[in-house]
């Protein structure tokens, strides 16, 4: 089920404007580790305090709030409020620049956070979002957009249509991505029939999405699962783990050839078809 709504604002699109609420597209998995204190073997939770560097009071979390250091030294204290009313056109919106296909985005710049947009609560809100959400799949395209989150600088989006629904990818800019210089090695001559072994290899690893990927599971939470488990039971749980070694293949062609066979069969296709 989709989280609560932790921004509300708008869409401009050209004269347009599309009321919005903005919802986690994603949550993290997380290895739900505790620090312990393991000296002793009594095991008890480590917990931080935060402390009042003044005072040498702890301070619960009510009575924190945001505050920024001047170059003097002083302290300015900034509230939610202050920030919800800053003068910026972004503040309450999200400012569409511009279109383009999806292909045209650095996939470099696409930052690892991405929302949900809803249409605002008014029945008012539904149509005109429908109808950007509908423009953009017709078109094949994405907006760029603009917004600022509260107490977060302005940002690039990519806001897409997802089945009807808008999605939203935070964006870097373009200087917050660093240059490939001197990563690529020297060009050297590639041969023809290696390089048609690898587009036939490329071919058979083909999907038409990420979920139709064979054997896609996350081994590490298997693993862990199962460690736990052990624990548990204080059974043994001391074992190798199975360990990947490759090494760089003699004749090329042939690992090429090779790796085809297995993507296929792999696939449930015969290893000899074309």
């Amino acid at each position: 089920m989709p989280g609560p709504v932790i921004w509300n604002g708008h869409i401009t699109f050209g004269l347009v404007s599309v009321p919005v609420g903005l919802i986690r597209a994603t949550q993290p998995r997380t290895t739900p580790f505790h620090l312990v204190h393991t000296a002793h073997g009594c095991l008890g939770r480590i917990r931080y305090r935060k402390h009042c560097e003044l005072d040498g009071v702890e301070v619960p979390e009510y009575g924190i709030g945001r505050g920024y250091e001047t170059p003097a030294g002083s302290i300015v204290p900034v509230t939610d409020a202050d920030l919800d009313n800053v003068p910026l056109p972004t503040a309450h919106a999200i400012e569409l620049l511009g279109t383009l296909p999806a292909d045209k985005i650095d996939p470099r710049q696409v930052g690892d956070s991405s929302y949900y947009l809803a249409p605002g609560p008014a029945p008012s809100a539904v149509r005109p979002y429908l109808l950007l959400a509908e423009a953009l799949a017709r078109r094949s395209q994405v907006a760029v957009v603009k917004l600022a989150l509260r107490g977060d600088r302005e940002r690039l989006g990519m806001l897409r249509p997802l089945n009807g629904t808008l999605v939203v990818n935070v964006l870097r800019w373009a200087d917050e991505v660093r240059p490939p210089s001197g990563v690529a090695p020297a060009p050297t001559e590639v041969n023809d029939d290696e390089l048609a072994q690898a587009l036939e290899l490329i071919d058979a690893c083909s999907v038409d999405t990420i979920d139709d990927i064979p054997g896609l599971v996350d081994h590490y939470a298997q693993a862990l699962a199962s460690l736990i488990k052990a624990k548990t039971q204080d059974r043994d749980i001391h074992q190798a783990s199975p360990r990947l070694s490759r090494t760089q293949p003699v004749d090329l062609m042939a690992a090429l050839q090779e790796s085809v066979r297995t993507a296929r069969s792999r696939r449930g296709e015969h290893p000899d078809e074309s």
